[in-house]
């Protein structure tokens, strides 16, 4: 009898978050970015994780809408699509025109999602708190530190007036900026549960072959990448801190000059002073190939172990930096850089600040 082909444990626990619902199947999501926690394969496969979600009656929807807006949908709203344009498991949005003749997207709340995520969130925390009873592998983790996290995360995202002010605020710090564009919230019509938007349509920053397709130019999108994340950061500290493919886009218009498009500001991050200047410091060290400076720098704030060799880790990190620097910019994957030096960083017990991984 031949055996029976067993199913790789990476691929189990996918399925496994998959039959448990939408809020593991985020916090499945959550854990694919934490590449400093989990092993190459593992992470690889929950960005397999999708959170589709069959969408809820348009009945509920426009309800829900004509309730917080105060008015009925033809007094707000020229044309109103009832197929949703997307459905996840927090909230659905649907693409409709204002009386005034705008292009918007309407983002409604899912009705009792509230109560489904908490009572979730209670089961992932108990077990969290299990693992890290019982395993030191949990404990190095800090598994009840990711649930919080994730808490933090997918509580902010049920609050759309949250969502609408961030938007704004980002909206405004890059106003009169070429590097990106931001769309333009409709106040009056927004709450708690709904959020109305200007409708924008750009080019997904992962579709490199229409991207190609336009002419766009690579390289000066590759800089203004960078050029966004230093004003975020450093001019602004206030940056956008879920930027996922899903949620930044290309304005291919003039594909000379492109220019970024975000969305779905929910989740905001900034950092204290100390952070900010840890984070200056250690990419000056970086384009200035100042390895030993780098290894100095992690083994300060006590990223790394005390007990951990300076000069090796100082050697693997030039190992994997040093090859960048041969590169254009445009064909630098920054992704594919932090994958690598996570994967390195484990056999140090590097600690990343939750802060400074957003």
């Amino acid at each position: 009898m031949l055996p029976v082909p067993q199913t790789p444990e990476a691929k189990r626990f996918r399925l496994a978050l998959e039959r448990l619902g939408p809020v593991f199947i985020k916090f499945g999501q959550l854990l694919s970015t934490r590449r400093d926690l989990l092993s190459v394969e593992y992470a690889d496969e929950l960005a397999r994780l999708q959170d589709r979600v069959p969408p809820f009656q348009s009945a509920t929807a426009i309800a829900t809408i004509e309730r917080e807006i105060g008015r009925p949908l033809n007094a707000a709203f020229g044309t109103f699509s009832e197929q949703p344009l997307a459905s996840a498991s927090v909230a659905q949005v649907h693409e409709a025109t204002l009386t005034s003749g705008e292009e918007v997207v309407v983002k409604v709340i899912r009705p009792g999602i509230e109560q489904v995520i908490r009572e979730d969130l209670a089961l992932i925390l108990a077990l969290a708190k299990l693992l890290e009873r019982l395993s030191s592998d949990a404990r190095r983790l800090h598994l009840i530190r990711v649930v919080e996290d994730y808490e933090k995360t997918i509580l902010a995202e049920l609050d759309l007036l949250r969502e609408s002010a961030n938007t704004v605020r980002l909206r405004r710090n890059f106003e009169s900026s070429p590097l990106l564009y931001v769309p333009k919230v409709f106040d009056d019509l927004s709450s708690v549960n709904v959020l109305v938007m200007e409708r924008v349509k750009g080019v997904p920053i992962s579709d490199l072959a229409t991207l190609r397709e336009h002419g766009t130019d690579l390289k000066k999108l590759a800089e203004r990448g960078v050029e966004t994340f230093f004003s975020q950061v450093f001019n602004d500290n206030f940056f956008h801190a879920d930027m996922h493919p899903g949620n930044i886009f290309v304005d291919v218009s003039d594909p000379a000059n492109p220019s970024y498009i975000a969305v779905d500001c929910a989740i905001i991050g900034q950092l204290t002073k100390e952070d900010q200047a840890y984070l200056a410091r250690n990419i000056l060290a970086f384009f200035d190939e100042d390895y030993a400076e780098i290894a100095k720098l992690h083994s300060e704030s006590g990223w790394i172990s005390s007990s951990a060799n300076a000069l090796e880790f100082e050697s693997t990190i030039r190992q994997l930096c040093q090859p960048f620097f041969q590169r254009p910019l445009a064909e630098i994957s920054f992704g594919s850089f932090l994958i690598a030096l996570f994967s390195a960083a484990r056999r140090f017990d590097m600690e990343v600040q939750p802060q400074l991984v957003l």
